[in-house]
């Protein structure tokens, strides 16, 4: 009999008051984490390239807020055809196919050729040289088989909230990826 009276009993107003604000706690709580993960989720995406939709243009040379750009050319070593004639490496009609300056490319030669056995050489990018502008991947892109590819690189990119590389882009290349997979790797050969 004593349990219904205290069950049926009315409620003061400090119970009340008392009741409404941890209820209003827990809600307010609740709403700012949900705001929390929600921020969390924004924040983890990160602008990265697509390699096939890049139209190896220049511009992420030049639109980066960084200099040099945090866009770097990337060498899909599986693709690659080790070519004696590397049509990303060389200028179109080289003088001889060797280093020196006036037969390669890259206008600051950040790609390394290095001889394996006849007819096979290595070419590797030197990131800390590379600006971004995307020639030698426009040459493997046009007449070799694309092995060389654009990728913004996570360490040196700012991950700004509007990308300005991005803005520019006329192939719309660039997009937000989640950053526990940030990089668009090319594993097929494609023209396009």
């Amino acid at each position: 009999m004593a349990d219904q009276e205290k069950t049926s009993a009315p409620v003061t107003r400090r119970d009340f008051l008392r009741q409404g604000s941890r209820v209003a706690a827990l809600t307010g709580l609740g709403g700012f984490a949900g705001l929390l993960v929600s921020k969390l989720k924004s924040e983890t995406l990160v602008w990265q390239i697509d390699p096939a939709k890049c139209l190896r243009c220049g511009r992420c040379a030049t639109e980066c807020v960084l200099k040099p750009s945090a866009v770097k050319c990337v060498h899909a070593f599986a693709l690659c055809g080790y070519c004696e004639l590397c049509t990303g490496y060389f200028v179109p009609e080289p003088n001889e196919l060797n280093t020196a300056a006036e037969n390669q490319l890259c206008p600051v030669s950040a790609i390394k050729r290095r001889w394996i056995e006849d007819p096979y050489y290595e070419y590797t990018i030197d990131e800390t040289l590379c600006i971004g502008c995307g020639k030698c991947v426009e040459g493997c892109h046009r007449f070799g088989n694309g092995s060389l590819f654009l990728q913004v690189r996570h360490n040196l990119c700012l991950n700004c909230n509007e990308c300005s590389i991005a803005r520019a882009c006329p192939g719309d290349a660039f997009r937000r990826v989640p950053v526990s997979q940030p990089y668009l790797l090319k594993t097929s050969y494609s023209h396009g």
